[in-house]
């Protein structure tokens, strides 16, 4: 069994998330992609960011017409920050030490690496799968860190939350930036304005 996570903010999920990780299961033969929404991310605290329920409640609405995308509560039912190695080491216990667990960080997530809790840890625990970004440079990543990873060259899709933030707080559309039902869900309960 061989299963990827995607553990983030999620504020709120897009396109480029569900691109990248049905990529991913594609393209390297996961037979899941595993979605972990960060309850108390340690080394983001954005203003504009919404509850951790409603970032679940957004990452279900954008997954839920792909069977092999599947949601985890995990990291909203622990106590405290949101650590990936914490995670980790709950999945691989979860599904045992046969099951080839990947994590896949965006790689303009690696450049901060120094700040992740055990970082090493998280390197032995599982596979880190880079995925590309459009305009962002790998030789910015520290070559002794892309020695480590396996980077995977993706569909370059220039769209990031916080530029979707904006749009929304700007009174622009996001159509066709997020899932029409997760454009739906934002409008419903008023996110981001």
């Amino acid at each position: 069994m061989k299963i990827a996570i995607m553990g983030g903010t999620f504020n709120p999920i897009h396109y480029g998330h569900l691109i990248s990780a049905e990529q991913v299961r594609v393209g390297l033969g996961y037979n899941k992609i595993l979605f972990v929404p960060s309850a108390r991310p340690p080394h983001k605290s954005l203003p504009d960011m919404v509850s951790a329920e409603h970032r679940y409640q957004m990452v279900m609405l954008a997954t839920a017409d792909n069977s092999y995308f599947e949601v985890s509560r995990i990291e909203l039912e622990r106590e405290g920050p949101s650590y990936t190695i914490q995670t980790i080491k709950t999945l691989r216990k979860m599904y045992g030490p046969s099951t080839n667990l990947a994590w896949i960080i965006g790689a303009d997530s690696l450049i901060e690496y120094k700040i992740w809790k055990d970082f090493d840890g998280v390197l032995e625990q599982c596979t880190m799968i880079a995925t590309t970004r459009p305009n962002y440079d790998l030789q910015r990543v520290p070559l002794e860190i892309r020695n480590r990873v396996k980077t995977y060259k993706i569909t370059g899709i220039d769209i990031s939350a916080t530029e979707i933030r904006r749009r929304i707080q700007s009174n622009v559309s996001i159509r066709y930036l997020v899932p029409d039902s997760v454009d739906s869900y934002i409008n419903e309960h008023k996110l981001y304005t």
